[in-house]
């Protein structure tokens, strides 16, 4: 098939999706062929739309659900086209996923609805001939059996990967990671209440409108999960100040540090600072939060996100950890060490990046945090406290980086009540997996440097 391709550039400018499969087509179309993601389309996507909330639960559906098992869907349909299904243009491509995963991966949809709209679709933008071609293809694609979803999970990564999952965290846990949840893992997105707020100007979050249709966190005070709606930065309350934009098990991971009024503590791995402010938080006025990262570009972010959250300025720096200390003062009381790596542990929400990973990507990852951790324990005085978090779940990245640092840091229990009610009494490593926590997978491990 042939055809011009939908230029980004255009993208603002075309008028909202009218339904949610086609919702569904444009962000699958954009993720597959111009390295978006998943989530930040879908967010874009909804906050244009005037679908309502079942039609958004369901483009939201269809969006992850195509990404996540795209490497199972094509093959059923290359094999239906004498030419191969595959000689198709990537915004026909979207089209015919979409239809796919309804007809072999959803009960509920009728056969002949997920078929005439992607049909519909294609003669808009394609023309009969090609729409013609999908009316046959998925006619023949509706008589055949339905996807094993365990199966289908297991064969829409690469194979390194699903080898690595499973010799982490076993075969049921790698499922959950890749998508087969079950009722405790939450669909939509969350965000952090700020009760105590230290802006004057900051609502009180119990008259935000929203609040009544957001269900309560189980694991960090304060946080609530909503359903699919769009970008949240365009609810009520977020431009003054009321919430945070961050998953619950990066909200758990913050309070996990244990950070005491007064301390001075140090989010060595900033990032954008979604952490760094609920630190801050904790510190208080009295205490002294610095915030490092490699990334100048990201620390000018997190300096717009403690404006509008009314905190006062963190004392910033930007240091590449992994070659040295750089002007960072020594005498931190704890350090939070949220080191990079392959992000394996959120590929339930971002499902994209199965196939954006290397097979070198997790020795290379842990190699960099054995280098952040030696270089963090130097910022502390003996006895002073260290948190190691990663949102993945790979042993390269998470008990060999321990094995390694151990001759600098010594485990020691989690002190934070937020963390011992999850980990555990007496527990210094912890692991929230989707299909327990209900969040995005994390390793986390609670140190003392040595003597």
């Amino acid at each position: 098939m042939s055809g011009s391709e939908p230029s980004p550039q255009r993208d603002e400018r075309e008028p909202p999706a009218a339904s949610a499969r086609a919702l569904a087509a444009r962000v699958v179309y954009r993720v597959l062929s111009q390295q978006a993601f998943v989530s930040e389309t879908l967010d874009r996507e909804l906050g244009r739309s005037a679908l309502d909330e079942r039609d958004r639960a369901l483009a939201t559906e269809l969006s992850y659900g195509v990404i996540r098992l795209e490497r199972a869907l094509w093959p059923r349909l290359d094999a239906l086209s004498k030419r191969g299904a595959a000689t198709t243009d990537p915004l026909a491509r979207a089209h015919l996923l979409v239809a796919a995963y309804q007809l072999l991966a959803l009960d509920r949809v009728p056969a002949f609805a997920a078929i005439n709209e992607a049909v519909e679709a294609l003669r808009r933008l394609r023309g009969p001939r090609v729409a013609g071609f999908a009316n046959a293809i998925l006619r023949k694609l509706s008589q055949q059996p339905k996807l094993s979803l365990p199966g289908a999970l297991e064969s829409a990564v690469p194979a390194w990967l699903w080898a690595e999952l499973c010799s982490s965290v076993g075969r049921e846990a790698a499922l959950g990671l890749l998508g087969a949840t079950g009722a405790s893992a939450r669909r939509g997105l969350c965000v952090r209440l700020r009760r105590d707020s230290m802006a004057a100007r900051t609502p009180d979050p119990e008259t935000l409108p929203w609040l009544a249709s957001a269900e309560p966190g189980k694991l960090a005070p304060g946080a609530y999960w909503l359903p699919p709606s769009g970008d949240l930065r365009r609810l009520p309350g977020f431009a003054e100040g009321a919430f945070v934009v961050q998953e619950e098990g990066a909200q758990w991971c913050a309070w996990a540090l244990g950070a005491r009024p007064g301390e001075r503590v140090l989010d060595a791995c900033a990032g954008h600072g979604q952490k760094s402010a609920l630190l801050a938080e904790r510190v208080g006025p009295s205490g002294s939060l610095w915030v490092n990262d490699v990334s100048p570009r990201k620390l000018e972010r997190l300096a717009q996100e403690f404006r509008r959250l009314g905190l006062p300025p963190p004392h910033s720096c930007s240091v590449d950890l992994t070659q040295g200390t750089g002007e960072l003062p020594a005498d931190m009381a704890r350090v939070l060490v949220d080191a990079p790596c392959t992000g394996s542990g959120t590929l339930r929400r971002r499902p994209e990046i199965a196939n954006r990973l290397s097979e070198a990507d997790p020795g290379r990852l842990g190699q960099q945090a054995v280098q952040l951790l030696s270089n963090a324990a130097r910022l502390l005085p003996p006895g002073g406290r260290l948190l190691f978090v990663v949102c993945s779940v790979l042993r390269a990245e998470c008990e060999d980086v321990v094995e390694r640092v151990l001759h600098l840091l010594e485990p020691l229990p989690f002190e934070a009540p937020e963390a011992r009610a999850v980990a555990g009494e007496g527990q210094w490593q912890c692991r929230l997996l989707p299909q327990i926590h209900g969040t995005d997978a994390y390793f986390v491990a609670s140190f003392r440097r040595r003597p």
